[in-house]
């Protein structure tokens, strides 16, 4: 039996990277158990405009106390400290734009559809907070499909149609009705959960623990 692990998640959250590492690696500790991985689209800000805002206006507008400002670089520097420890460059001081990561979650969508769902994660992660560059732009996403070997032609024309747009929004919707409030999420069999980048030792125990229970394969005859 296959546990399938949803792991619900966004592409502007720097813990998502994390997330993404921390599963991986608990998956290749538990070569017992077979293991699907789904991508499952989370907005943390649905009300962003599709060119996105200005980064430190947006972060100053949401931030405004000293306390706020001070927690707020006590999780970056921690951010960045979990980052060396997981091969994670985090480079928020490139970061200029706060996009919309809408047009993203739909990219990684296709991606999934041809088996390169993680790849498009990692290469969209890379691109946002390693290289700041602002992945809500079509050309960026056009660009990044290059680089995980998509048909750029086929990712421009569906950027440009609005296919899977509905799809996209009511999906994540669903995951928000579900009470999810916090990413990432993983989500076992839609039976049982657990929330936030744990390490790779816990989610191994998550995995384990969902496998049992599955139901058993009764034997022939």
């Amino acid at each position: 039996m296959t546990v399938a692990i949803e792991m619900v998640s966004d592409l502007v959250c720097p813990w998502c990277w994390l997330g993404l590492r921390r599963i991986e690696a608990a998956i290749a500790e538990v070569p017992e158990i077979e293991v699907k991985l789904i991508f499952r689209p989370y907005e943390l800000d649905p009300t962003l405009p599709a060119e996105g805002a200005d980064y430190k206006s947006y972060m100053s507008g949401r931030i405004t106390s000293p306390e706020g400002r001070e927690r707020m670089a006590q999780m970056r520097q921690a951010l960045i400290d979990y980052g060396e420890a997981e091969d994670i460059p985090f480079r928020f001081d490139a970061i200029t734009r706060r996009p919309s990561s809408f047009d993203a979650h739909r990219l990684v969508r296709w991606a999934q559809g041809q088996g390169k769902g993680a790849a498009a994660k990692e290469a969209l992660f890379t691109a946002y907070f390693r290289d700041g560059r602002d992945i809500g732009k079509p050309a960026e996403l056009v660009s990044i499909a290059a680089e995980i070997d998509l048909d750029t032609d086929i990712v421009a024309d569906l950027l440009a149609s609005g296919a899977d747009t509905d799809a996209v929004r009511a999906e994540a919707e669903t995951f928000r009705e579900m009470g999810i409030s916090g990413v990432p999420t993983y989500i076992a069999n839609r039976r049982i959960a657990v929330q936030g980048a744990e390490s790779a030792e816990k989610l191994a125990r998550f995995l384990r623990h969902a496998a049992s229970q599955l139901p058993q394969e009764r034997p022939a005859g």
